[in-house]
Parts: structure tokens; sequence; C-alpha cells
């Protein structure tokens, strides 16, 4: 099965099981997301959803942020992976914005990547989220479903190869959506140690399925093979 195949059935079968995916961050506005996606870079959703309620309480936008000092911003989000980092990026992208944008977060992806601290993935973040854009943010969730599945070929190694690759395979206006269909498949089924495949609706696309049933279907042989190999060298 080729590519686009494999791409519109897994539209087909998520449009039907998990028809409203969406981001398991939480946020109330533009703001809020920005500082959640942030904050998520190498660590959980969980734990981000921790730290923001108090963290939003204490600057409830871009210019209470903007004006914060490190030492009012770090003891918020020390319980986050790269704490120290992550509250010099957070002060200086709002800074930038208010001085830059006037306190609006851009719409697009390039004026997004030009604010300290914000990559590729997280400016396809917001404007999938946020506004539906056509755009495929490739976490670990996402570059680890796209090659088992076939979706992309192994050749894909980085994530911007992946992206580029995935945004040619499903539609424009559902490209926003498969974002979300691929994190939530890879972080609850097909997980990155012992994936549940038994559970998995995507089987009959997986490569990754297939090759473990063909090395399953392989070892009872292997094995009655071995033990005449054993007997024979007995005797």
């Amino acid at each position: 099965m080729k590519a686009k195949e494999k791409a519109d059935f897994l539209v087909s079968y998520f449009e039907q099981h998990l028809p409203d995916a969406q981001t398991e961050l939480h946020y109330a506005n533009p703001y809020q997301l920005l500082v959640a996606v942030m904050l998520s870079a190498q660590c959980t959703d969980k734990r981000v959803n921790q730290v923001t309620p108090a963290f939003f309480q204490t600057f409830p936008d871009v210019y209470a942020l903007a004006n914060a000092t490190f030492e009012e911003v770090f003891p918020l989000i020390k319980s986050i992976s790269y704490p120290n980092s992550k509250t010099r990026h957070l002060i200086a992208a709002a800074q930038a914005i208010v001085q830059q944008h006037q306190g609006e977060i851009p719409r697009d992806v390039e004026s997004l990547m030009q604010l300290p601290g914000v990559g590729r993935k997280t400016a396809n973040v917001l404007t999938a989220v946020l506004y539906e854009q056509p755009n495929m943010p490739v976490d670990t969730h996402v570059f680890r479903v796209s090659h088992r599945l076939g979706l992309v070929p192994a050749s894909a190694r980085t994530p911007l190869k992946v992206e580029q690759r995935l945004v040619k395979l499903f539609p424009p206006d559902k490209i926003h959506k498969a974002h979300h269909w691929l994190i939530l498949h890879g972080r609850y089924v097909c997980t990155a140690r012992n994936p549940k495949c038994e559970i998995c609706g995507l089987k009959a696309i997986c490569n990754y399925y297939q090759r473990m049933e063909r090395k399953k279907a392989a070892s009872p042989a292997q094995a009655s093979s071995e033990k005449k190999k054993k007997r024979n060298t007995s005797s």
C-alpha cells in the first residue's frame, strides 16, 4: 500500500473514532498556548498543566510576563525540564511580542520563529491549533508513528523531512487534525516501548506490525531448525 493510501486510511479511521482530537495542553487564549507549548518542550503535557494555573494567575497576559524578572518566573516553572533557559526564553519572547507585535501573538510560522525560544515545532503547533493552518508539528510521537506506519520512508531522518513528507500526504484541511491524531496515537497506543498492537485500529496499514507478525511466524520454524541442528551435532 502506498503512503498516500495509508494516509487516507488513517483519516477515515480517526474521523470515525477520534473526530474531535485536540491538544491536551490547557489554555484559554493564544498567549497561554504559547507559554504552555514553550514549557512542554521535552516535558509532559500533564506536568505543564500542573504548573500553568499558578503561572497564569501571576502573569495573566503577555504584558505582565514582559515586565517579569527571572526571580519571579523561575520558581513557578522550576519543576519543568530546563527551567533556567525556559525562564529566560519566556520573558524574552514576551518582550519581543510587546515591542515588535503590539502585544499580539504572531499568526504565521516565520514570525513566530523569530521569537526567542520558539522553534519550528512550537510555531507549527500554535498555527495549527489556534488557526487550523495546514502545518504539521513533528514531535517524538509523530516521528515514531509515521515511520512505523510507513507514512514516511526510513530515509526521512529529521523532523523537517518528516514534516515535509506528511504535509504532502494529507488534504490541507486535515493536516492540523492529523497532527493530533498521530500524537495521541503515539502517546496512548503506538508507544515507544511495548506498543499496544492488539488494540490498534491501524494494523492493516502498519509496516511495524506486519514486520513483527512475520518474525512471530518465523520463530517456531527457526526454533525447530535449531533443535534439528543440535540433534545432528550431538549424534
